[in-house]
């Protein structure tokens, strides 16, 4: 699933394969958990945390789980824990749902939401 139509995160979390589900419903709830006053909405075909300009997303892609952080000074921060993870410009992924980073996730969630920043 690259790009999804679902219309809500329920349904997105519904059409995944059935080995991806449980790591990608683990990320969205850290992801609520760390992000109080975020919306949860479908954002170019997958989940997102957004606060005005500012959030996150995430999605089950056809090779890897992406974690998408938005923000160049959350990446900043957090460079030394991202060393040695597969990341592009600002998504972070996941050869397999085992190897996703529960812990890492949170932290950046909650980075993200502890202060506001424009996304790059």
């Amino acid at each position: 699933m690259v790009q999804s139509d679902a219309a809500t995160v329920d349904q997105y979390l519904a059409e995944l394969p059935e080995d991806r589900r449980p790591v990608m419903t683990a990320i969205r709830d850290v992801c609520r958990a760390a992000m109080p006053g975020f919306d949860e909405v479908m954002a170019y075909g997958m989940p997102a945390f957004e606060r005005g300009d500012d959030g996150i997303a995430f999605a089950s892609q056809k090779r890897y789980i992406s974690f998408y952080v938005l923000r160049t000074d959350v990446r900043d921060a957090f460079a030394e824990r991202l060393a040695g993870h597969d990341m592009g410009k600002g998504c972070l992924r996941f050869s397999r749902p085992e190897k996703v980073d529960l812990e890492l996730i949170r932290d950046l969630a909650a980075a993200t939401a502890a202060t506001p920043g424009a996304i790059c």
